[in-house]
């Protein structure tokens, strides 16, 4: 997506470790107008695939996933990081790796809102080494769904995850994909 692609150089930032920066219109400021844009991008992307759900990882999903709903006419159901008193009854969990946060968190969704045979589709901000679509998946699978396709919005190509998981037969797609990041220069694919 050549509009994504553009704000990423021009409003990204390279931080240490690997960490790239786009709190000012993805992840923490939203650009609504762009926000929208990615929606209809995922729909043209995923119109073929029968989703019947769209399934996410709070918090920085949430706002893509919705997007995507939106234009799919789509519910759209998010996995949380830690129980709450909300939480009730039966649950499906998987362990995540948050690279930005340097954590572990077991992810949740009560199994009333991923009843089996559903066609899912996972929805992210970001893809790097792949923990957070994996943990999804695995929810996804446990549930009897069948997993149509995931969307990461920005895929870190240079940490593998989207290569490991596209190995593994499941259709990837993302709006971006960097395959190397300096202080000075970002490279994609």
């Amino acid at each position: 997506m050549k509009d994504l692609k553009d704000k990423i150089l021009s409003e990204g930032d390279v931080l240490p470790g690997g960490v790239l920066k786009v709190g000012s219109f993805l992840n923490q400021q939203i650009d609504t107008v762009f926000l929208k844009k990615i929606g209809e991008e995922i729909r043209s992307l995923f119109a073929d695939s029968g989703a019947e759900k769209i399934l996410t990882v709070e918090s920085s999903g949430i706002a893509i996933a919705v997007a995507a709903g939106m234009a799919m006419d789509l519910p759209v159901v998010f996995a949380k990081k830690s129980k709450t008193s909300n939480v009730s009854g039966e649950i499906y969990t998987s362990l995540v790796h948050s690279f930005t946060h340097g954590t572990d968190n077991h992810i949740m969704v009560s199994k009333e809102y991923l009843p089996s045979g559903l066609k899912i589709l996972i929805v992210d901000d970001f893809l790097a080494h792949g923990s957070a679509l994996n943990g999804l998946i695995a929810i996804a699978e446990d549930a009897g769904c069948e997993v149509v396709g995931c969307c990461s919005v920005i895929e870190k190509g240079f940490q593998l995850g989207g290569d490991n998981l596209r190995a593994r037969g499941y259709r990837i797609e993302s709006l971006a994909i960097i395959d190397e990041m300096t202080d000075s220069d970002i490279i994609f694919r």
